[in-house]
């Protein structure tokens, strides 16, 4: 006969205990994780394009003004590119506009050949002619993707995100959400001169 004893099985008390702080738990572990993930930047969310070539693609111009669509050829033509996803239905887009017109009338930037590319997503041409109208035209190109095609090709999450492309067609960065005065000084203007040098 073993003089073993049997391993101690928890108390109906202990298995309550458990039951009842177990969703307890469980919630402070994804509030901490939630937590934690407020204080990231979501400008900084990383793109699995950055380093590669931009998707192939072409957009037709939008109706009614006189800058051109753009295609993969526009985006290769040596010079440093900044490709803008904006929505006239967008209200933080609304928001970025002031910073995107200040890159448009920057003299250094303008003599290095920057192109400001305007890609329209999932608008009404109406509406979209109406919200450079009202807030200005910082694009030399304005693609329209209706169907929002090609913001797939190009990994977009929502309006508005920023790309910086290099003159060879490489993307360099990409910027999710509003461009805001204190975004150009500190992240966009460095990453647009980072892309600029041979």
């Amino acid at each position: 006969m073993s003089s073993e004893t049997p391993p101690a099985q928890p108390s109906n008390r202990t298995r309550r205990l458990i039951l009842t702080l177990a969703p307890l738990i469980i919630f402070l572990g994804l509030a901490g994780l939630f937590l934690m993930q407020l204080g990231k930047d979501s400008s900084r969310v990383p793109s699995a394009l950055i380093g590669r070539p931009v998707p192939d693609f072409a957009l037709p111009r939008l109706e009614g003004v006189a800058q051109p669509g753009f295609a993969t050829a526009d985006l290769k033509s040596g010079k440093v590119s900044i490709v803008n996803i904006f929505a006239s239905w967008c209200g933080p887009c609304r928001d970025e506009h002031p910073q995107l017109m200040k890159l448009a009338a920057d003299p250094k930037l303008k003599a290095a050949g920057l192109q400001i590319i305007g890609l329209n997503y999932k608008d009404q041409s109406a509406n979209a002619r109406r919200f450079l109208e009202q807030l200005g035209n910082p694009y030399t190109h304005i693609g329209v993707d209706a169907a929002g095609r090609a913001s797939i090709d190009w990994g977009v999450y929502g309006v508005p995100e920023t790309f910086i492309v290099r003159g060879d067609g490489t993307i360099a960065y990409k910027f999710i959400g509003p461009i805001s005065a204190q975004a150009l000084e500190k992240i966009v203007m460095p990453q647009i001169e980072r892309a600029m040098r041979p």
